[in-house]
């Protein structure tokens, strides 16, 4: 019970690794509130995480933000931990790339995740805890993921600096890097049944331990950032991807 009576926003906590790291949280005691753009994947994610509240927000717009940080304001005064999960994949080939799909990408997945760590910020104090969902894309070479690389990336290179600005504080800031796992990301990556396929086979090839994560499993990396037990760690990017990165 890491988290008895801590009061956590999980944003992007209505699927995937967020709704893990939200059904963790609840389950060490944690008062865990969770943002998402999905009306429908919001209410299963309350459903499925004792006590949660969840609110509809959209990342990529920070003032939609704000009735969920209204709500904690007021009925819990504070944030202990904050997980910034929310994100988007899309695969494009150079060529293909367009300032439209660059600007959308870019748009919640570098400047939202900013802007949200910046907008909780005021509910946060000594002891509190940021962990941010990064990926091994901004490290690896991957034909057709320049924009999402380059967005992670950037998130990477953010992460490490606001740990700097707010160790003073007694924030911690860390990353979490996920290799292939299994989420709903996928399904969203711009590509077509074959093409998903495709993608699946070649990245579970790719893992040393050839086969996806699970959300569950990042999650657990994600917890431990979040606790006490992490007490001494800010500014890392903790890769949790079978050894995709270190083993290649």
């Amino acid at each position: 019970m890491r988290f008895t009576d801590k009061v956590a926003l999980v944003i992007g906590g209505n699927s995937g690794i967020g709704l893990a790291a939200a059904e963790g949280l609840a389950a060490e005691g944690a008062h865990v509130f969770i943002t998402g753009r999905s009306e429908k994947t919001l209410a299963e994610a309350e459903a499925v995480v004792p006590g949660s509240s969840a609110f509809r927000c959209d990342i990529a717009d920070p003032d939609t933000l704000r009735p969920a940080l209204d709500a904690i304001r007021d009925r819990r005064g504070r944030i202990d931990v904050l997980v910034v999960n929310a994100g988007i994949g899309l695969f494009a080939p150079l060529r293909d790339v367009t300032p439209a799909i660059w600007d959308e990408v870019h748009g919640v997945n570098l400047r939202g995740c900013f802007f949200a760590i910046q907008k909780a910020l005021p509910l946060m104090g000594k002891g509190g805890s940021i962990v941010v969902t990064g990926s091994i894309g901004a490290v690896l070479a991957i034909p057709g993921n320049t924009v999402y690389a380059a967005a992670k990336a950037g998130l990477r290179a953010l992460v490490r600096i606001i740990a700097v600005e707010l160790v003073g504080e007694g924030i911690r800031v860390n990353m979490v890097s996920p290799g292939p796992t299994e989420t709903p990301i996928i399904y969203r990556s711009g590509l077509d049944e074959a093409g998903i396929a495709g993608l699946r086979t070649m990245m579970e090839d790719n893992v040393p331990m050839h086969r996806m994560g699970t959300p569950e499993e990042i999650a657990r990396s994600m917890l431990f950032l979040a606790s006490d037990e992490a007490s001494f760690v800010t500014g890392i990017d903790m890769f949790v991807d079978g050894g995709s990165v270190e083993l290649r």
